[in-house]
């Protein structure tokens, strides 16, 4: 089943460098941390402030190019969890067809922001226990992580900061 999703965070983990995106789903405490790139995480954090870029960026361009060829992004889902590595897919509705796209949850998530689209997540992806790719050895605990992400400084954010 899949669920309505909303983005709950978005930091950069200190112990891996690596920016973080945090789904939940609307209703609910359940987190789902996502480890993504630099350059998706400041798609993501610009779209969540408001922040227009002077040119467009790879996902005003997808966003652009799906629109001018006749198109809109329905929805995204991030569908599954397979050795470490998150799925997602992009649904594109055109001429009343559904067409499904293979896509990475971070730009599947920095698409849906810029379309206004839904993000929905399989209810299962909040009951495994994701880990960062540096973090292979720690078993995955949400409320250590909560409270990591809560006791974040705001230099810690770096340019992620909204």
């Amino acid at each position: 089943m899949m669920l309505k999703a909303k983005i709950n965070g978005l930091a950069l983990d200190v112990t891996s460098n690596s920016p973080v995106v945090v789904l939940a789903p609307e209703e609910g405490e359940l987190v789902l941390p996502i480890w993504i790139g630099h350059f998706e995480a400041w798609a993501i954090a610009m779209e969540l402030s408001g922040v227009a870029s002077k040119r467009p960026l790879t996902h005003d361009l997808l966003n652009g190019m799906i629109g001018r060829l006749g198109g809109k992004v329905a929805k995204v889902e991030v569908t599954e969890l397979k050795e470490q590595t998150f799925y997602a897919k992009i649904f594109v509705n055109r001429d009343g067809e559904t067409i499904e796209i293979d896509a990475r949850p971070s730009d599947s998530i920095a698409l849906a922001l810029k379309a206004k689209a839904p993000i929905f997540v399989s209810d299962d992806l909040f009951q495994k226990r994701p880990q960062s790719a540096e973090s292979d050895q720690q078993p995955y605990d949400p409320e250590a992580l909560k409270e990591r992400l809560r006791n974040l400084n705001p230099e810690d954010f770096g340019k992620y900061e909204l």
